[in-house]
């Protein structure tokens, strides 16, 4: 497969870190490994916060929540710019009065920063990955292999499942910022 170019990896044109806080596009390897990168933080945070309602006696939460992270980590593979907005905005808002409601909590505001500046750079990558338009006509896009496990959820279910759900995945997620946004109003009243 070398010899043809193409190889089971693609080649990043930037190190790790530097791709998981400040991407920038330069091949087309470069708009593949963004959105696999996003699709991975958002899968991360969609069973992190899944793991810990659970814990916190509250599954059917945890399980909104799961699918609300991890349909918008497809969409953001697929280059979805809504999902990558509603994905750091309703990330961005639990931080914040989860900050505001523990502050004494050490970790937890820690973590939280971080994920949310990782969201931020996905969105910033989604947004240049997005809009990313190759200088040659010869540029083909990097083709996306089903050999591992890894593949498969990153590669092949995105591209196959973002088309029947995106629809789906627009009216659940405005709906589920609008009841968001309720109940940061009705919360606000009650403390007023």
């Amino acid at each position: 497969m070398q010899t043809l170019g193409i190889s089971d990896s693609p080649v990043k044109s930037e190190g790790r870190l530097k791709s998981l806080l400040w991407p920038s596009v330069h091949t087309s390897s470069d708009v593949d490994y963004l959105g696999a990168q996003g699709y991975w933080v958002c899968t991360a945070i969609a069973i992190l916060s899944f793991v810990l309602l659970v814990l916190r006696g509250q599954p059917i939460s945890g399980f909104v929540i799961l699918l609300f992270f991890y349909l918008g980590g497809i969409g953001v593979r697929e280059r979805s710019r809504y999902a990558a907005v509603v994905v750091f905005v309703l990330y961005l808002i639990d931080s914040l009065m989860t900050i505001a409601a523990n502050p004494s909590l050490a970790a937890n505001p820690i973590l939280r920063i971080l994920l949310t500046a990782l969201l931020l750079a996905n969105l910033r990558a989604t947004w240049i990955a997005a809009t990313w338009k190759p200088e040659s006509n010869e540029v083909t896009p990097v083709p996306r292999f089903s050999e591992t496990w890894s593949d498969k959820f990153a590669d092949q279910l995105p591209m196959w499942l973002w088309p029947k759900l995106r629809i789906v995945y627009y009216i659940f997620s405005g709906c589920f910022l609008f009841l968001v946004a309720v109940g940061i109003a009705i919360l606000h009243f009650r403390h007023s």
